[in-house]
């Protein structure tokens, strides 16, 4: 597997823990007294770091996936 082939599965697979953690981030933020809106904010940014990181992956060439057939 090549560099760009390694970087595609990372990106998939950091897209996803980032939306496993902004969901957790909105989550928390039902709990965070003072410090909702700040939490939420946090969770809208990391949407934001997705839509660069699909635009990474876009670029290319979409989702690999894992050599040994595992889905993430």
């Amino acid at each position: 597997m090549n560099e760009a082939d390694k970087l595609r599965v990372l990106l998939q697979h950091w897209i996803e823990h980032n939306q496993e953690h902004a969901a957790e981030f909105l989550r928390w933020s039902e709990k965070a007294g003072p410090a909702a809106a700040a939490v939420r904010q946090a969770a809208e940014k990391m949407g934001s770091v997705n839509q660069e990181l699909s635009s990474a992956l876009d670029l290319l060439g979409g989702p690999l996936e894992h050599p040994h057939g595992h889905h993430h």
